[in-house]
Formats: C-alpha cells, sequence, structure tokens
C-alpha cells in the first residue's frame, strides 16, 4: 500500500488514507493533511477510529463486515477539533494470509457540493472509480510476481513487467500467440497443456518445475499457477498465468536431502579410500561439477594424523598428501593421476589444512592448478584423479595437458569452496568442490553445507583409520609369540602357579600375566585359550602378545576385550580358510583383565566368559566378585562391561583358570566352594596360600589333571598421600616456572635433591607443550614408589605428542627427545577427559 504514497502520483490532488485490518494508519497523503490538518506523523501508526467525529453509518458497517466496496459521506475530526463532512469512497485490497486493508478516497465538502449524506455525486464516484481501476492496474503491472493473461483461445493480451523481464522479449513481439507459439519446446509445451485444462475445467492448478527463463542465464526452481479468470456469471473467459521464484526454498530442501544422504552413503565401510569415495559420489554432479579429496599421506597408511598435522603457528609447506578419490560430474571432465604432493604454502588448500577453516574463491583454471607443489619431478593437477596410495590401485602417469587443472579451457573462473576434513581436533586432509564457469556459483550456505558433509566425512575418515590401525596392530600380535617376564610391581605382591595338562591332553592355552601400566598401575591378565595342543599354545602366544601391546595403549578392560575378540574372531576366520580337511580345530578362549592403581586404590575389572576373581579381604573374608560375565572370546559383536572397586591395601585378589575348580571327580560348584574355603582366613605369605590352594584342590596323584591350571594371587599395596602430590595449572606461559619451583620443592622433601635438575627440565618440557598445544585444565602430579620417580602432565587434548628431532638452526623441538634420553620410560595414555604425558626415572639415580 504505501506504493500510493507517490506525491507525484494522479492521485497526490485527492485525499488518500490506507487502513490496515487491525484498524491502523499506514498511509496518509498530503491531499489527506491539507483536508484535515493532520501531518502524517500524527496519524500514521494511530487508530483510524480517532479521525472520526461521529459513528460510521450502518450500510458502512455492514460493507466493512463483508470486506465489499462502499461510499458515503463520513463526518471527520479536523486538527483544530471542529467537524468536517467528507465523501468517502473506500476500497478493500486482500493480502494473501486472508486478511484485508482498505484504501479511503476522499474529497472535500465543496468538491461533493450539495451531496447527501448518504450519497456522493456522480462525479466523484466517477473520478473515484478511476483511480480504483489506476490502482489495479499499477498493482499488477508493478507486481514482483510474473504475471500473464490469455484470451478464451490461450492468445496473449498482456504481461506485466516481471513477466517480460523473464521473457525476455517485448509485449508487442508476443501479444495474440500462444504459449507454444511463443516458446516451444519444454517446459512450456507442459504449461500449454495445463492451460487448456484449466480453461475446461475452471479449477486453479499449480506446477512446481526446474528450468531456465527464457530471459535469465541460469536455471531456476519455478512455483507456476494457472488460474482461470471467471465473468460474473462464472464463466471462464481466460487464464492467468504467474510464476515465483522458488529457487531459494527449493535449494534447502535440496541441501537438506543432500546432508541426509551424507548420513546414510558416507561411511558404510572402515576402509579410508572407500570412504573418500563415497564423499565424492555423493556431492559430485549435483552439488560440484568435480570434487576431489585428498589426505594426509599418514592417513591413508593407517598412522597417526597428529604426526602430520599442521597447527596455524607454521607453514604446511611439509605435508604430503595423496590423492584418495576424484570424481568428474556434468561435462565428462578428464583426471590425471598425481602421486605424492604438496600444497603450495600460501594457496587455499594450504591455509585450510593448516587453520581448520573453509573458504570459498573464485579462480581460472590456470591458478587453481598452480595450487599444488609436486613432491617429485612432475607437478600434480589439484584437479585431477586419484593416485597410487596404501589401498588404492596405481596408475600410470596422463602426459602433461595445457590446462594443469584439468578442466577443459575456457575464459572465467570457477568456483572452487577449500573445505577441510578433520575429526576430534585433527585435521585430515582436505576436500575441493568445484563448479565451471557458466554455473551457478557457490555462496555462504554452498560453503556451510559442503562444511556439515566434511564434517560427517571426517569422522567416517578417522573411524576407518583408527579401525584400520588397531587392526593393523591385532595382525601384528597374531604372528608374536614372545611372552615377556614377569617384573616386580610396586603396585601388588604376585605369585603364580602354572600345571600343564597331562601329556595324554597335550599342552594347553591357559596363561597369566602381570603388566607395568603408567603412572604406577598394573595389568593383571589370566585367560584360557580352547583345547590342548600345539594349536591352542601357538593362540596363547598370541592372545598373550596381544594383551601386552594393547594394555601399552591403556585401553579400558572393556575396549581392550573388545579389541582381543576382534583377534579371536579373526583367527578364526583364518583357521577356517586354511582348514585341512577332516581336521577338527576350535578357536576361541577366555580371558579376565583387571587394572589396579595403587594410588586411587581403585580396580577395574571386564571379563569375557571367565570364572570371576576372588576377593580375600585384610580380615580373611573371601567371596566372588560379582562382575559381568561377558560372552566368550571369539563370538564376536557382543559387549563387555567393566566394573570398578575400591580395594583397602593388603586385598588379595586370586585369578584362575577353569581347570582349578574342575575336576572329573567334582563338578564346578564344589570347586569354587573349596577354592573359597582355602582362601580365607587370616593372611599369609603368598607362597604358602598358593600351595595351600593347591593342596586342598587338586587330588594328590602322580598323574597330572586332565586340564591346564593357572592361579594368580596379587596382594594390594597403596601409596600414601605423602607419596602423590599434584597441582592444577594455569594455560599460561609463566606458569612453567612455577611448575619447577613446585617439583623442586617437593623433591627437596622427598630428599631426592639429587634428581632435581632432570625433573625440572622434564617438567619445564612436559608444561611447556601443554600450554603450547593443548587446552586447559592442565595438573600436574608427581608419584615416588619404591623404585621410580613419576613425573605426569595432564591436559585436555586428544592429540598425541610426537618426538621429532629439531634442526641445528631450530629453536625449539627438542622436547620430548630430550625427555626421552634423560628418562627411563615415558609415554602417553588417553582419558576421558584428555591425555596424561608421563616420564619415569628409576630412584637408583639419586644415589
Amino acid at each position: 500500500m504505501h506504493a500510493y504514497a507517490d506525491p507525484h502520483s494522479p492521485t497526490a490532488t485527492v485525499p488518500m488514507a490506507a487502513v490496515d485490518a487491525e484498524g491502523t494508519v499506514t498511509l496518509w497523503s498530503p491531499a489527506a493533511r491539507h483536508l484535515l490538518g493532520h501531518a502524517p506523523g500524527e496519524v500514521i501508526g494511530r487508530p483510524a477510529a480517532a479521525l472520526l467525529a461521529a459513528p460510521l453509518p450502518g450500510p458502512a458497517l455492514r460493507a466493512l463486515t463483508r470486506s465489499a466496496p462502499w461510499s458515503g459521506v463520513l463526518t471527520a475530526r479536523h486538527r483544530d477539533g471542529g467537524a468536517v463532512r467528507v465523501t468517502v469512497r473506500a476500497h478493500p485490497c486482500p493480502e494473501g494470509d486472508g486478511r484485508v486493508q482498505w484504501v479511503l478516497l476522499g474529497a472535500a465538502p465543496e468538491a461533493a457540493g450539495a451531496a447527501g449524506p448518504e450519497a456522493a455525486p456522480d462525479a466523484v464516484l466517477a473520478d473515484a472509480a478511476r483511480k480504483d481501476a489506476a490502482l489495479k492496474e499499477w498493482a499488477y503491472v508493478q507486481s514482483p510476481i510474473a504475471t500473464a493473461v490469455y484470451d478464451r483461445d490461450l492468445r496473449l493480451t498482456g504481461a506485466n513487467g516481471e513477466m517480460l523481464r523473464l521473457s525476455g522479449r517485448p509485449e508487442e513481439a508476443m501479444l495474440g500467440l500462444q504459449l507454444t507459439e511463443i516458446f516451444p519446446g519444454s517446459p512450456f509445451d507442459e504449461f500449454g497443456r495445463l492451460m487448456a485444462e484449466v480453461l475446461r475445467t475452471g479449477e486453479a492448478l499449480r506446477t512446481d518445475t526446474f528450468f531456465r527463463a527464457p530471459g535469465q542465464s541460469r536455471e531456476r526452481a519455478w512455483a507456476t499457477f494457472f488460474t482461470p479468470l471467471k465473468d460474473g456469471d462464472g464463466r471462464v473467459q481466460g487464464v492467468s498465468i504467474a510464476a515465483l521464484d522458488r529457487t531459494e526454498p527449493h535449494r534447502a530442501r535440496e541441501r537438506l536431502a543432500l546432508v541426509n544422504d551424507a548420513g546414510a552413503r558416507i561411511g558404510t565401510t572402515l576402509d579410508v579410500g572407500r570412504t573418500a569415495e563415497e564423499l565424492a559420489d555423493l556431492t559430485a554432479g549435483g552439488f560440484a561439477d568435480l570434487v576431489t579429496v585428498d589426505l594426509l599421506d599418514a592417513v591413508l597408511h593407517s598412522g597417526d594424523p597428529a604426526a602430520a598435522a599442521l597447527d596455524g603457528d607454521r607453514r604446511p609447506d611439509g605435508a604430503v598428501l595423496r590423492r584418495a578419490a576424484a570424481r568428474p560430474g556434468r561435462g565428462g571432465l578428464p583426471a590425471g593421476l598425481p602421486g605424492p604432493f604438496s600444497y603450495a604454502p600460501d594457496s587455499p588448500p594450504a591455509e585450510a589444512l593448516a587453520s581448520g577453516r573453509a573458504s570459498l574463491h573464485r579462480a581460472d583454471a590456470a591458478a587453481i592448478g598452480a595450487w599444488a607443489d609436486g613432491t617429485g619431478g612432475t607437478v600434480p593437477s589439484v584437479l585431477a584423479g586419484p593416485s597410487g596410495g596404501a589401498g588404492l590401485p596405481a596408475a600410470p602417469e596422463l602426459p602433461t595437458t595445457p590446462s594443469p587443472s584439468g578442466f577443459p579451457d575456457r575464459d572465467g573462473a570457477h568456483s572452487v569452496l577449500v573445505v577441510p576434513l578433520g575429526a576430534r581436533g585433527t585435521t585430515l586432509g582436505v576436500a575441493l568442490f568445484v563448479r565451471r564457469p557458466g554455473t551457478e556459483p557457490f555462496d555462504a550456505d554452498d560453503l556451510l553445507l559442503a562444511e556439515e558433509i566434511a564434517a560427517r566425512a571426517g569422522v567416517c575418515v578417522d573411524n576407518a583409520r583408527r579401525y584400520a590401525a588397531e587392526r593393523s596392530v591385532a595382525l601384528t600380535l597374531q604372528r608374536s609369540l614372545l611372552p615377556g617376564r614377569l617384573p616386580e610391581q610396586a603396585a601388588v605382591e604376585v605369585t603364580s602357579r602354572y600345571l600343564p595338562a597331562g601329556a595324554q591332553a597335550g599342552v594347553g592355552g591357559d596363561w597369566f600375566d602381570v603388566i607395568p601400566l603408567s603412572g604406577a598401575r598394573v595389568a593383571l591378565v589370566v585367560g584360557d585359550v580352547v583345547g590342548h595342543g600345539l594349536h591352542a599354545s601357538a593362540v596363547m602366544g598370541r592372545l598373550r602378545a596381544a594383551v601386552r601391546t594393547l594394555a601399552d595403549l591403556d585401553l579400558p578392560p572393556d575396549e581392550l576385550l573388545t579389541h582381543l575378540d576382534d583377534l579371536v574372531v579373526q583367527l578364526a576366520q583364518d583357521e577356517a580358510a586354511e582348514r585341512v580337511p577332516g581336521a577338527v580345530r576350535e578357536t576361541g578362549a577366555t580371558c579376565l583383565y583387571v587394572v589396579y592403581d595403587p594410588v586411587s586404590r581403585s580396580c577395574v575389572l571386564a571379563r569375557a566368559g571367565h570364572p570371576a576373581p576372588v576377593l580375600v579381604t585384610p580380615g580373611g573374608t573371601a567371596r566372588f566378585l560379582d562382575i559381568p560375565g561377558g560372552p566368550p572370546l571369539g563370538l564376536g559383536g557382543l559387549p563387555f562391561e567393566s566394573t570398578e572397586l575400591r580395594l583397602p591395601e593388603g586385598s588379595l585378589l586370586a585369578l584362575y583358570t577353569d581347570g582349578l575348580v574342575e575336576g572329573h571327580d567334582h563338578d564346578i560348584g564344589a570347586g569354587l566352594d573349596g577354592l573359597r574355603a582355602a582362601l580365607s582366613g587370616p593372611a599369609a605369605p603368598l607362597e604358602q596360600t598358593c600351595d595351600a590352594v593347591l593342596d586342598a584342590l587338586l587330588p594328590r596323584r602322580p598323574e597330572r589333571p586332565t586340564d591346564d591350571i593357572a592361579l594368580l594371587l596379587a596382594r594390594t599395596r597403596a601409596l600414601d598421600a605423602s607419596q602423590v602430590r599434584s597441582w592444577d595449572l594455569p594455560a599460561e606461559r609463566s606458569t612453567v616456572a612455577d611448575a619447577r619451583k613446585f617439583a623442586s620443592e617437593q623433591l627437596t622433601a622427598w630428599g631426592l635433591e639429587e634428581l632435581g635438575f632432570t625433573t625440572e627440565l622434564v617438567v619445564s618440557e612436559l608444561v611447556t607443550n601443554a600450554v603450547r598445544h593443548a587446552y586447559a585444565p592442565i595438573r600436574l602430579r608427581l608419584i615416588r614408589e619404591r623404585a621410580s620417580l613419576i613425573c605426569e602432565v595432564s591436559d585436555a587434548s586428544s592429540t598425541s605428542p610426537r618426538m621429532r628431532r629439531a634442526r641445528v638452526t631450530d629453536e625449539g623441538g627438542r622436547g620430548l627427545l630430550l625427555v626421552a634420553q634423560l628418562t627411563e620410560r615415558w609415554g602417553t595414555r588417553f582419558t576421558p577427559d584428555g591425555k596424561t604425558i608421563w616420564a619415569e626415572q628409576p630412584l637408583a639415580a639419586a644415589g
């Protein structure tokens, strides 16, 4: 309605006002101000009823209720307080939401002559009618919705300005022609059929189509409305066409559909290369003309991407990548096959790798092709095809082409999205999405969409990489038959017994182990492989080696058993493939895994089909621990659960295999009762307790038992508060000096001044790394056990540190190398809140 406020319009000399559906004045013309004296600022936004000096007459009220036109005389209030009789023509203007605005055209009493209160002179009404017709004409011509009108013969009688702009032709060249004569072909042939149907049935129709209008350069989504035009008797006299641009809602739906497809189609396998190909397959052709996915070389080789990850403080020159996937979409774009390469330092992909942020660019083919620097003699094309990598097929090198981007040479700029692939705070690679010149360029919404899809793909790539790395570890452990020696532990006092089965049964697969962990903790393991003989012994050696390696990763007990279960399943599959006809072999095992921490005195246990351990309190009471049994190893796909307990110092844990409590002369229930009875009572030396258990449960006969027997007893120790100190540190550079001071003062209190220099250096390097490269909270802990001093620094980052050899000119980069040289052991363990870097020094060095 505000379009009528133009003072230069033909209505400028006619008093005019507009009132919305709530009765509020929205328009007040200069002529209306002249008539009643009110300025626009005094009227607009106020109720129209305030301008009346008398109530509306009955005919006006009835017309208002029916939303019907009305003309008559109203008594208005002048600004000076007097009443003015005004001849008014009220015209309703329905809005799209069903509400009605009103346009009021008035005339001063002198213009109305001697008109009575219920009727205006014919001249005034005729003038108002002409102005109503003008308003309707302007509304049609100036409407932003493209509209055209066709007669009963479906020949064009007129089109508004927006329709002429979309048509790309003058109105004179189209008048009198049918739509299919003006624009033959799709989709206008279908539009012509719909117009004929509307003319025949008198029912409006709508169609949604995606096409390029003749007067536009790109395809758009259109909602086209075909409306019958009826006379007062309801007869159809013509058809109007209204075209509404629905491109943005259409694109929003397409984006949502693409995100939904990404969740279903990316990550269907735990294969890094295949996951990259799924990302390219999903987005090429519809979202982009060409898609490339480049991953860090370490990721494709199932390595740790943190070793190749790039922070924002240094240039990404050294990041070596491989083309994991490339998909041409429309146009059949050629693809080359470059080998390992790195991006130019100032190129957008290099910046994305360094910062982890996506970006939108416009560049020609040559500029895009120059983004990559080859590590070999050939400069690879950024928009070339996949290279030979780990798990990827190698392909011959293509000859050099004039267009290094892989696009046909042509003028114009390509629209490029550069999006990093990352997960869990680590950058894994970068994806490029490219649209050719002449297509719709990417916009900010497309960039957000690409980031969302790349984030999902990054998680899937990282999951596949982690799975590949863990599976590689497991396959290596299968070939390992090198059990280690049981070391002395400060956390527990241990003793054990192992009795192999008799010669007739053959050597079995029972085993036990005591594995030192970081932070003065210890892992206790007992397992039992199904069957006997060399096969069972070989499987036992593999599982024992696997447990020790997985324990070094500091996995929780339930997660470790999950990995061990995967290994047993793999062994069974390998055996099934190599099985000799007629031979019967079973591959399966049970296992009990326990982690004890002498600082917190917490004990975390998980078992896979293995008998529950016995806990003997310092008072001598023995009971079987009620922990979830879990399925035996080798079934696959079933979960394991952990249980955590706090044990008093001096508690005794008894771990054993079923050969100890089962026998041909008694059932397992009697054996369990006998074991609990043998362990009950006052504490005794562990060697004596072991012998007592065997004497009580095994018959004193010269023959060997029919099944292997393994028994491991562990009496817990605890580190009191005087042996452990910890400090919470702020994530500031100045905190490094405070950390050194805290460590030095504590060593003095422990009488370990001789270790002061080394310890301060270790603390300084580890805390400095945490402040520079990790996140708060940062915590320093010193543990003094019987044989070693342990320094731990914890932070909230899950990125593993990397020891590297610094160059002569480097100012830093030697921290972990120094820590490794000055300490006996060091490593990293991950926690639910981040990670802990630890280092151990032998206390013998103090002497």
